[in-house]
């Protein structure tokens, strides 16, 4: 399993134990460490790194969180302290999840060859998960009411209009996408997991 958290340091150690509600004393049982260690981790935040065979032990424990869980751990720690959506993805894949940042549904892709192209081309991919439906106007407004990032310029006064509230969001550049992206802790799906998504694995035309 790739780390979720690159590299851990105090900052998300002490964030893991607030997620799993243990104490000190619990928690460093649970990694193996001192309670000295994990307390001077948290101590020093930032500035400090575990060893190596400490951060695998954070990834193992990180790996075993529940939705909730990883919820509260995401909630606590940097933006810029999490990897890229498809190391979260070896958290848990199960054919349909409900992302524990947005809430949205998400569908599981196994990794695997598919057809690309207009001369169906054979490409293998690795597993990942997308987003089981476009994001709507109501799910962008959580991400704008979150954020302050600006609202799609057919709103009114930064909401969408109750009627198309469950409708695909619009007005957004690539740009906007982007920063929803990171707020849920995600990345926009690449041009091949979007079209294998979409057609399949056997070159369908009409997915």
């Amino acid at each position: 399993m790739k780390s979720l958290v690159r590299p851990w340091t105090g900052v998300e150690v002490a964030a893991l134990r607030d997620a799993w509600r243990m104490s000190l004393v619990d928690f460093a049982a649970h990694l193996g460490v001192t309670e000295r260690q994990v307390s001077n981790w948290e101590a020093k935040g930032a500035d400090i790194k575990p060893r190596p065979v400490n951060q695998a032990a954070l990834d193992t424990s990180l790996s075993r969180l529940n939705p909730d869980e990883l919820t509260r751990f995401l909630t606590l720690v940097p933006a810029d302290a999490i990897g890229e959506a498809p190391d979260s993805d070896q958290l848990i894949q199960p054919d349909r999840i409900r992302h524990p940042v947005d809430g949205r549904s998400m569908t599981w892709i196994p990794e695997g060859v598919f057809l690309s192209g207009p001369m169906d081309q054979p490409v293998w991919l690795p597993g990942f998960h997308i987003d089981t439906y476009p994001v709507t106007n109501a799910d962008f407004a959580t991400f704008v009411t979150a954020t302050g990032h600006p609202a799609p310029r057919h709103w009114d006064n930064g909401q969408p209009p109750p009627a198309i509230a469950d409708h695909p969001v619009v007005w957004v550049t690539h740009d906007d996408a982007t920063a929803y992206a990171r707020w849920a802790r995600k990345q926009l799906p690449t041009a091949q997991q979007w079209e294998k998504a979409a057609r399949g694995t056997s070159g369908a035309t009409w997915p």
